[in-house]
């Protein structure tokens, strides 16, 4: 096992490195010069000696290779620059939006494993009836919808119409109740899908048959049969911690929530470099380390994996 954790972490770092030296390429593509955009944002008229200094100030004077080194080397030591907007430390930036994002995270984690499992289960339990067509196609068609569009739905229709809960900001604990319903009808239709067919074809399988051969009650049966199909999802439900982190900049900005993706936004409208920078920086080690935290969960959950592993 021990073997099997260095691999996996090892293998890692190559993909850390080839996924940041792309955004970092791409990032360099763009037309304008960083050291213009970081003079005019501060409203100072840009010469041809203000730029100079600014570039050599920025470092941006130096090879390609070596900005790329000083700026991983750099981000693995919490150092992300000073923002061109505000000329304040990114990291500190960063620590200010980060835990408004996790907790908008952590509510619409919260509301797509109680749902999908509770309308999975369903599913499958009155399979092919009208019951799972019905809730199935409820699912599918609000999962459909561009998130935008449900958000703004919601907001017109309880904040506006009804008036029971704040349209944006972080007023308060229900201030979250919309963005969050919102970020997750787009994930829920595929943990639906997969835990409903995970059970449907785990239903046919013998130890569903000795189960119903004992007497068991169906549902002490449908539990084991949920069981046994829950591994599956795991690795799905895993990799969605990272997705809702990355995937609220939407939401974010519709609602005005205070997050890393409205930070981010704000930040390529800004052609603010280093803020965007520490931005794919840490959504790529955030996925990254989502992804083998699961691999290793179910190589420890799985024995044949496990006994693969050794």
């Amino acid at each position: 096992m021990k073997a099997y954790l260095s691999k996996r972490i090892i293998g890692a770092i190559p993909l850390l490195v080839l996924v940041t030296f792309l955004a970092f390429i791409l990032i360099n593509l763009r037309t304008s010069d960083p050291a213009e955009i970081a003079l005019r944002v501060n409203q100072i008229t840009p010469t041809d000696e203000m730029v100079q200094s600014m570039r050599e100030e920025l470092g941006l004077n130096q090879p390609f290779l070596v900005r790329y080194k000083n700026w991983i080397v750099d981000s693995f030591n919490g150092e992300f620059g000073t923002s061109y907007v505000n000329n304040k430390p990114v990291l500190e930036e960063l620590r200010q939006a980060i835990p408004p994002t996790l907790q908008l995270a952590a509510a619409t984690l919260a509301i797509i494993v109680i749902f999908s499992m509770s309308i999975g289960i369903l599913c499958s339990v009155f399979e092919n009836r009208w019951q799972d067509r019905f809730l199935r196609g409820i699912v599918f068609v609000l999962a459909a919808m561009p998130s935008f569009w449900i958000g703004l739905l919601l907001m017109w229709y309880f904040s506006v119409h009804l008036g029971l809960l704040p349209t944006s900001g972080m007023e308060g604990p229900t201030s979250i109740i919309l963005p969050a319903v919102t970020l997750s009808l787009t994930f829920l239709s595929t943990y639906v899908r997969l835990i409903r067919n995970n059970m449907v074809q785990n239903k046919h399988e013998n130890f569903v048959l000795y189960a119903k051969v004992r007497g068991l009650k169906q549902s002490t049966i449908t539990w084991k049969i949920f069981t046994n199909s829950i591994q599956s999802s795991l690795t799905a439900f895993g990799m969605s911690v990272p997705r809702l982190i990355a995937g609220t900049v939407v939401v974010e900005n519709i609602f005005a929530w205070p997050g890393i993706g409205r930070l981010c936004v704000k930040a390529i409208f800004n052609s603010d470099v280093p803020v965007i920078q520490a931005y794919i920086f840490m959504m790529a080690v955030l996925f990254i380390v989502c992804n083998l935290i699961v691999d290793i969960l179910i190589v420890l959950i799985d024995p044949r994996l496990r006994r693969e592993a050794k």
